[in-house]
């Protein structure tokens, strides 16, 4: 059962740079990244409304339990297609093995990011003894 006071993670993936540009605005106004970022999805949110378009009675009733949808590049989708079409537009041939280090070439580094954040707060732990990492719960 959840309630308006319970929390969850959400995750996206940023450029390095960005995510940069974020923390020190965050800092600016004082803020934890988390609330920076919370905030200003919530602000952006007020500029989109949904698109008007022709509807079932079943789509008129399942969109007023929904919020409205931010329009999507690839809707339904994680980009993915998107990060394969860059990557294949300089023409060449990519094997199965050098694309998908393309794909992945930072993956590393955004794990040990995140777990040290996650760190941080109190919420993994790595245990030596065990070989790897839990929730600290």
């Amino acid at each position: 059962m959840s309630s308006d006071s319970e929390r969850t993670t959400v995750r996206t993936y940023i450029p390095a740079y960005q995510k940069e540009q974020w923390q020190a605005h965050a800092e600016e106004l004082d803020m934890s990244q988390s609330e920076f970022v919370r905030t200003m999805v919530q602000a952006g949110r007020s500029g989109f409304e949904p698109v008007a378009s022709e509807t079932t009675e079943s789509d008129a009733a399942e969109s007023e339990s929904e919020e409205p949808r931010s329009p999507d590049a690839t809707p339904g989708g994680d980009g993915l297609e998107d990060r394969v079409r860059e990557i294949l537009a300089d023409g060449d041939y990519y094997e199965w093995d050098d694309l998908l280090a393309e794909l992945t070439d930072d993956i590393e580094e955004r794990l040990e990011e995140t777990l040290q954040e996650l760190q941080s707060n109190n919420e993994v732990q790595y245990s030596g003894r065990h070989g790897g990492y839990v929730r600290d719960e």
